[in-house]
């Protein structure tokens, strides 16, 4: 197991490698001319769930029907790197993140994030995270739908941490609901920490919106609590 584990995962990489080196400037470069990514995004979601297949990772969704026509604001637990394009790749419509900015250096991967509306967050700097939010808001006029790791980064062990309630102030701010998401087996297939790919089932639960107008920036923690108490009844025990 070991053995294959590492030839699908150096596999997956070079894959990934050379699908964005060689093809990506060309999409880049389209969707910095045409300002759109009406072609980028597919390339990028596409190529991400081709590198999932080849690492033996397969995603098997649930409750697509839960999730709502519009805007929408996915709030999900984080065990491994996986989650992104395993959770992405099960929403329908077009999906960005906030996430960290270190990701932003990788030539080439941060461009086409920026691109994509992707947002860099400064955990540590409370005005820079509530200017990404602001950023956030804005980019969601344009049709998009943001998906958030509420708890601010992967768990070390599995359990479920505590959800910081700024991660919320989009979806009160804005109006758009939260759709809880509840992602299970992926610390399974790659723990933080590790590095080969294991094969496996990921399995992404979308449980039904949660409507934010009771709530108020004030009250968010009330809807953080809220909204983790759904994605926790999803974990196994």
């Amino acid at each position: 197991m070991p053995l294959i584990a590492l030839i699908r995962t150096l596999s997956s990489i070079l894959f990934l490698i050379l699908y964005g080196t060689l093809l990506g400037p060309f999409f880049i470069l389209q969707a910095m001319i045409s300002k759109s990514v009406r072609i980028l995004y597919p390339f990028c979601v596409g190529g991400a769930q081709i590198g999932l297949r080849i690492a033996g990772v397969t995603p098997r969704a649930e409750g697509l029907q839960n999730i709502p026509p519009g805007v929408c604001v996915f709030v999900s637990n984080h065990v491994s790197n996986v989650d992104p394009p395993v959770i992405v790749g099960r929403i329908p419509g077009r999906v960005a993140l906030l996430a960290k900015r270190e990701v932003f250096r990788i030539p080439l991967l941060g461009t086409a994030m920026r691109l994509g509306r992707f947002i860099p967050v400064r955990r540590e700097d409370p005005a820079a995270a509530r200017a990404s939010v602001r950023l956030a808001r804005k980019y969601m006029k344009e049709g998009i739908s943001y998906l958030i790791f509420a708890e601010g980064t992967r768990s070390r062990d599995g359990s479920l941490g505590e959800f910081k309630r700024g991660s919320f102030l989009l979806a009160i701010e804005s109006g758009a609901p939260v759709v809880p998401v509840t992602i299970v087996a992926t610390r399974a297939i790659l723990p933080r920490g590790a590095f080969l790919i294991r094969p496996g089932i990921a399995r992404v639960i979308f449980h039904p919106p949660v409507n934010v107008s009771a709530y108020s920036p004030a009250t968010r923690k009330q809807l953080a609590e809220h909204v983790r108490s759904v994605v926790a009844s999803a974990l196994p025990s």
